[in-house]
């Protein structure tokens, strides 16, 4: 893992940790990032896979040898916004790789097919896949197919 006293590219989003896959998903402030991130951890668990939060709302991004990778800053380790409440505590991993790249649009911006997309984030390219702002049970679809998880295994 990284030096934890680089500090990294101060980015907003959500990471978490599904098996061995880090997924980090950005969007507009309100456009659903913790609330897919929380469904997909839900789902997981419900099916015996292995799923946890990195961090959410701010996260530090870094190449490492290649690889992005991003930690949660220490003051906001393992709390997740829910929306009308302050945040709460969830058990989380401090910090994962990152191989999929989710990006919440308004749904006019989005395209119908989307392979081969990758953006660089923090000097590193991440395949990309843009879902529908706020429409969690149509991105949790995709990302169970996308993921290959149940029911798409």
């Amino acid at each position: 893992m990284p030096d934890p006293t680089v500090q990294g590219e101060n980015i907003h989003g959500t990471a978490i940790l599904i098996g061995e896959r880090g997924v980090l998903i950005t969007g507009p402030s309100g456009s659903g990032k913790t609330t897919l991130a929380l469904a997909l951890i839900d789902h997981c668990r419900q099916h015996g896979l292995f799923s946890r939060l990195i961090g959410d709302d701010r996260l530090l991004a870094a190449d490492h040898a290649g690889r992005l990778v991003c930690r949660v800053p220490t003051p906001i380790a393992g709390l997740a916004e829910v929306p009308g409440f302050v945040p709460r505590p969830l058990s989380f991993e401090p910090s994962g790789v990152i191989d999929l790249h989710v990006r919440l649009v308004p749904a006019s911006e989005m395209a119908r097919f989307q392979e081969g997309v990758s953006e660089p984030i923090a000097g590193v390219l991440v395949p990309r896949f843009d879902f529908a702002e706020r429409n969690v049970s149509t991105a949790l679809l995709a990302m169970m197919a996308r993921l290959l998880i149940a029911p798409f295994v």
